[in-house]
């Protein structure tokens, strides 16, 4: 793995140059001038002492933002197999320039191995076995490397430390998926995915996405049922809704502090009804609470995934009037924010079966492009595609009406 920091060289260099050595010459005038000299070099030392924190880390490798981020999914598998060769060509050949790498999966796997020695070493799988060439091969490509960290569904976390989970009867609690989840009031889980996030960074990826940034969906109607422990959120003069709203917000806050000093940006991936109330009562996630502490929010609107909102009937079948719709509502809320952060919404380029008793309807070059389309409209530039197969549709025009 190729890491450089050339800050931390720059503040060395700094450290020498400031060290004077006293020299001790006979009488009492140089005697005072060496110890006044002395003494002003402890306060410059102390002073850049002070600052070491403050430096920026450097990978070595270097992309630059393009003009707007158009990009897919990938997962740790694809980047290990075959079918990575078709994606970085579907990406190098069209108007997409960006990837979003699993580097913590929806298990609670790594993607890729790290350094021997890493408390993560148990959870790893080898799916990216050569990360510098595939940092390299990005960088040659001018290809954007945006990191998915799976942050509170983690089944393997949860499996190990069920006092970080949510447990019922003396087991830990799973989701109608047998997925497991682990607390956000919990800050060691917090601390164990930044972690994770600063290796990503480390590796030369420009963005950290958190992903599953919430409790587990319908939480309001479980918070009663299982047990867990609330941490610094217990005395907490607030109900149990606002509770789990804080703990959400303060950790998107502190990753952004922790991260600081990479030289990223921090995005969220938030359900795209979280826009439309003023915040969700049971997975704890408010939109603008979180916008106002990332660089990037990545609303996931896949048609498929709502109900009748916005007077749809069938939203699914009506891609372009969905995201029309909801990209008024979320230009209305983050236009209330002070320092609204870049949109850069989820899109589907998949089919939605479980909706149908007939014909499915399918997700094809018009469909893809009505919802790109109607971002643009709306004065959204930036979005992403999910397929969770990595399979994506092919001849899409990513600039339609550009």
């Amino acid at each position: 793995m190729r890491k450089r920091c050339s800050t931390i060289m720059a503040f060395l260099g700094t450290l020498l140059l400031s060290i004077s050595i006293p020299t001790f010459v006979a009488g009492e005038e140089a005697v005072q001038a060496s110890l006044h000299q002395e003494r002003q070099t402890n306060i410059e030392l102390m002073d850049i002492l002070q600052n070491v924190k403050r430096f920026t880390y450097d990978s070595g490798f270097h992309f630059e933002y393009p003009d707007a981020v158009r990009g897919i999914y990938v997962t740790g598998n694809s980047v290990g197999s075959s079918n990575f060769e078709n994606l970085v060509e579907l990406v190098d050949t069209t108007d997409l320039n960006a990837m979003v790498i699993d580097i913590k999966e929806d298990h609670g796997h790594l993607t890729f191995k790290p350094e021997e020695g890493s408390p993560y070493e148990d959870i790893a799988t080898n799916y990216i076995s050569d990360p510098e060439g595939l940092m390299e091969l990005l960088e040659e490509k001018q290809i954007y490397p945006i990191a998915r960290v799976v942050v509170f569904k983690d089944s393997l976390l949860a499996e190990k430390r069920p006092d970080l989970s949510f447990t019922q009867n003396g087991e830990v609690w799973v989701n109608n998926k047998g997925e497991a989840f682990v607390s956000p009031f919990e800050k060691e889980v917090w601390e164990y995915n930044v972690e994770i996030a600063k290796m990503a960074a480390e590796m030369g990826f420009r963005e950290i996405q958190f992903d599953y940034v919430r409790f587990p969906e319908g939480f309001e109607t479980k918070d009663e049922e299982l047990e867990y422990t609330l941490g610094d959120y217990k005395d907490m003069d607030l109900n149990n809704i606002k509770k789990r709203v804080e703990a959400v917000s303060d950790f998107v806050a502190y990753a952004r502090e922790e991260l600081s000093n990479y030289d990223v940006d921090v995005s969220v991936d938030i359900f795209g009804y979280a826009a439309t109330i003023e915040e969700t009562p049971g997975i704890g996630q408010n939109f603008s609470k979180i916008s106002e502490n990332v660089d990037v929010i990545s609303s996931m609107i896949y048609p498929s995934h709502w109900t009748s909102y916005f007077g749809i009937e069938n939203p699914d079948e009506e891609p372009y009037k969905l995201v029309s719709e909801y990209a008024k509502v979320e230009n209305a809320v983050l236009g209330e924010l002070e320092t609204p952060p870049v949109s850069r919404p989820w899109l589907q380029d998949f089919e939605a079966p479980w909706l149908y008793s007939g014909p499915t309807k399918q997700y094809g070059k018009a469909e893809i492009e009505a919802q790109i389309k109607a971002l643009y409209e709306n004065g959204i530039d930036e979005f992403l595609l999910w397929n969770s197969g990595n399979v994506y549709t092919e001849n899409v025009d990513y600039m339609i009406g550009k």
